[in-house]
């Protein structure tokens, strides 16, 4: 009878700190700013022209983690089963500037006990040859 008062109890735990969608957004937001950031921050990944333009790489794509977290909900399907969520994300190549597009990615995502696991990651680099 103890085992099964646990059992209901862990349960009933993991119910209650099932993450939420939003804040699915918000943990995607901040992956996508660090992948964002090294890819495009890179000394090498930006022109000679755009490299004078923007003057602090990684602080314009850190202004940008809401628009990246609005980005990653767009493209994201949920499977809530209660105790736990599973999310998919996928995100498709998108033409951001002549010869650099966003990387077609797909994320499987864990959401359980209040944290995000990374279950599977796919990506083919964004820029065009």
């Amino acid at each position: 009878m103890l085992a099964v008062s646990f059992g209901v109890a862990g349960a009933l735990a993991l119910i209650w700190t099932n993450p939420s969608f939003d804040e699915y957004e918000a943990h995607a937001g901040d992956q996508l700013v660090l992948l964002a950031a090294e890819e495009l921050c890179d000394e090498n990944a930006l022109s000679m022209l755009l490299r004078l333009w923007v003057k602090d790489c990684s602080a314009l794509v850190t202004s940008q983690r809401g628009a990246l977290a609005d980005l990653a909900g767009r493209f994201t399907t949920r499977w809530n089963f209660g105790i736990g969520s599973v999310y998919v994300t996928q995100i498709g190549s998108k033409t951001l500037l002549p010869g650099l597009s966003l990387p077609e990615a797909e994320v499987v995502s864990l959401g359980l006990a209040g944290r995000f696991v990374i279950l599977r990651a796919e990506t083919n680099p964004g820029f065009e040859e």
